[in-house]
C-alpha cells in the first residue's frame, strides 16, 4: 500500500522518516568510509526499514545482523556484505546462516569449536569466522546498554585465549559503545591493543563495532578517521569494519501523535494516541527525554521548522502538561513538558530522533494499533509505506 498524503491526512500514531535526513548521514557515513578505507555494514538492530534499503545501499557495503531473521533481510533486500554475531547460536540457525552470511563472530570458543566445521562446509564463497572479544573497557554510561560490565555475557575476555588455538579464525570484533564520541572510541582501541596486543597479527579483519555516533552535530569525525589510519598502518592493512545502528537513521524521523484526551491529577495529563511503551520503549529502557514539538506548518521533516513550537522542560513555559499513552501501563508516561499555549483534543505532538529503536522494538501491548510508515522523499512527498491493523495484532498471537 503506497499512497501519497499531505501531512494533514496522515492518520496518527505515524512514524515518519525522512529520506533527505537519510542521504545527509550517508553523505557523512561515505566521507568517513573515503578518508579511511574502511567498510560500513548498517545495524539492522536500530533502523530496519527495509523501504529505505535501496537509497542506504549506494552508499554502504552491508549489514550486520543479530538474528537469522535479520540476515534473511538483509540478504534479501540489502544485498552487499552480511555479517551476524549473536550471543549464541542454535544449530538450525547456523544450518541456515551457511546460505546467508558472509562473515560469523561468535561469542565463546564452545561455539566456535561446535560451529567450525558446519562452516566449513560452504567453501565457495567460505564464511569468513571470527571472534568477539570483551575489551574490559567500560565507556557506557547506562548500565543495560554496556556490554562490558561486570557478568556481561558478551565477548570474550583476554584470559580464555590462554592456550587456544586461532587456526580457521580471521577477524575479531568488539563493542562496547553507545551513543559515544570519537574519544570514548580512541580509549577502547587503546585498551584492546594493550589487552589483545599480541594476538592481533593473527587477524586479517577487525570489526569495531557498533555505538560510533558519526552523524551527530558534534561529533569527531578527524579524530575516528585518524584512530582507524593509524590502526591500519600499525597492523599491516588489515581490513575494519563499523557497524553503526544508531548513526544510519539519526535525527532522520519523527513520531507523529495525537492528543485523545486531557484529565487531572496533581496537574493536567493529555493522553494521546501514542504509546511509549508500545511505540517508543527506549524512553522507558533508556531511559530518555524525547524532543518535541507542535507546528501547524509541518510539512514531514524530521526536525522542527522556523515556526514551530518546542516543548519545553515543565515550568519552563506557560502551561506545564504529562504527556502519556492510552494503554492500561500505570508508567506509559513520555514525560512533563510546557508549552506556550494550552493543549487541547485533537492537537498534534511531533516527537524527535524516532526512527532509531521504535519501529525494530515495537509491540502490540493491549491490542493498541503499531504506528504507520510513511517516508518522506527527498523531493517533500509523503508516502504512505505500510498501515498496520488488527491483523498485525492477532497473527502475533495463537
Amino acid at each position: 500500500m503506497k499512497h501519497d498524503l499531505t501531512p494533514r491526512q496522515l492518520e496518527t500514531p505515524a512514524y515518519v522518516i525522512d529520506y533527505a535526513a537519510l542521504q545527509h548521514n550517508l553523505a557523512i557515513l561515505s566521507s568517513v568510509k573515503a578518508r579511511t578505507g574502511c567498510r560500513i555494514l548498517a545495524a539492522l538492530k536500530a533502523f530496519s526499514m527495509f523501504d529505505a534499503f535501496p537509497l542506504l545501499n549506494r552508499g554502504l557495503d552491508g549489514c550486520c545482523a543479530s538474528s537469522l531473521h535479520e540476515a534473511l533481510l538483509a540478504r534479501d533486500y540489502f544485498g552487499g556484505e552480511v555479517h551476524v554475531f549473536a550471543a549464541a547460536l542454535s544449530a538450525a540457525d547456523m544450518d541456515a546462516l551457511l546460505d546467508v552470511a558472509n562473515h560469523i563472530t561468535f561469542n565463546s570458543f564452545a561455539q566456535w569449536e561446535q560451529f567450525r566445521q558446519v562452516a566449513a562446509q560452504r567453501p565457495h564463497p567460505s564464511i569468513a569466522c571470527g571472534l568477539r572479544i570483551n575489551p574490559e573497557h567500560s565507556e557506557g554510561h547506562t548500565p543495560i546498554y554496556d556490554p562490558c560490565a561486570p557478568g556481561s555475557r558478551l565477548g570474550i575476555l583476554r584470559a580464555a585465549f590462554e592456550n587456544r588455538s586461532l587456526d580457521g579464525l580471521t577477524g575479531l570484533h568488539f563493542h562496547n559503545l553507545c551513543e559515544h564520541n570519537a574519544d570514548a572510541f580512541a580509549c577502547t582501541l587503546a585498551a584492546v591493543e594493550e589487552r589483545f596486543g599480541d594476538l592481533l597479527p593473527h587477524f586479517a579483519w577487525f570489526n569495531f563495532g557498533g555505538g560510533h555516533h558519526i552523524t551527530r552535530a558534534d561529533y569527531d569525525l578527524d579524530l575516528l578517521c585518524g584512530q582507524i589510519n593509524s590502526f591500519r598502518q600499525r597492523h599491516g592493512q588489515p581490513t575494519v569494519y563499523l557497524e553503526p545502528g544508531e548513526a544510519i537513521a539519526l535525527n532522520a524521523g519523527t513520531l507523529v501523535s495525537t492528543v485523545l484526551d486531557i484529565v487531572h491529577n496533581t496537574l493536567p495529563i493529555a493522553i494521546l494516541d501514542t504509546s511509549c511503551t508500545c511505540h517508543m520503549p527506549d524512553v522507558l529502557e533508556m531511559p530518555y527525554r524525547p524532543r518535541i514539538f507542535r507546528d501547524h506548518d509541518w510539512d514531514g521533516r524530521a526536525t522542527p521548522g522556523r515556526h514551530a513550537e518546542k516543548g519545553a522542560d515543565p515550568g519552563g513555559k506557560a502551561y506545564t502538561y504529562r504527556l502519556a499513552g492510552p494503554s492500561c501501563l500505570a508508567g506509559d508516561v513520555i514525560g512533563d513538558y510546557s508549552f506556550d499555549t494550552p493543549l487541547r483534543s485533537g492537537d498534534r505532538l511531533i516527537f524527535e530522533d524516532m526512527a532509531i529503536y521504535t519501529m525494530v522494538k515495537n509491540t502490540t501491548f493491549n491490542g493498541i494499533r503499531l504506528p504507520n510508515i510513511v517516508a518522506r522523499e527527498p523531493d517533500g512527498r509523503l508516502r504512505l509505506v505500510r498501515r498496520f491493523g488488527y491483523e498485525d495484532f492477532k497473527m502475533r498471537l495463537s
